[in-house]
């Protein structure tokens, strides 16, 4: 599992992890099941405190995306996958624009260049 933790950005690591672990999850980079780093491996590898992992896999795990299960870890819940399929679409449209807007924040990227970006993408799988 790839993450960036931009720590100049105004958005907070938690979220910049929670963002990117979600679009990740909704996207099939990690399917359902997969198991993720303990919170000690990850603050490790980014550099962060072990509360800013925890708070980010809490935020996680209140939304249902992952599933911690004791000493065994924690996992991509497959209720997930159930749950994003049966949404509405609006409310997937939402989602999936909230994580692109935290990542144009997260990059620096101004607002105009980001959408202009996102109607070339968008016209490239029409």
């Amino acid at each position: 599992m790839i993450l960036r933790v931009d720590p100049g950005s105004p958005v907070p690591p938690y979220e910049q992890m929670r963002a990117q672990i979600t679009t990740m999850i909704g996207s099939g980079v990690l399917p359902l099941g997969t198991r993720l780093p303990t919170i000690r491996q990850l603050a490790s590898d980014l550099g962060l405190a072990g509360g800013t992992v925890a708070r980010a896999y809490r935020e996680l795990e209140a939304e249902g995306a992952i599933v911690t299960r004791g000493r065994h870890g924690t996992f991509v819940e497959e209720a997930t996958g159930a749950r994003i399929s049966s949404g509405s679409a609006h409310n997937q449209l939402a989602e999936a624009a909230h994580a692109f807007a935290l990542q144009v924040r997260q990059i620096g990227a101004a607002p105009a260049n980001a959408l202009a970006e996102a109607e070339r993408a968008l016209s490239e799988i029409s």
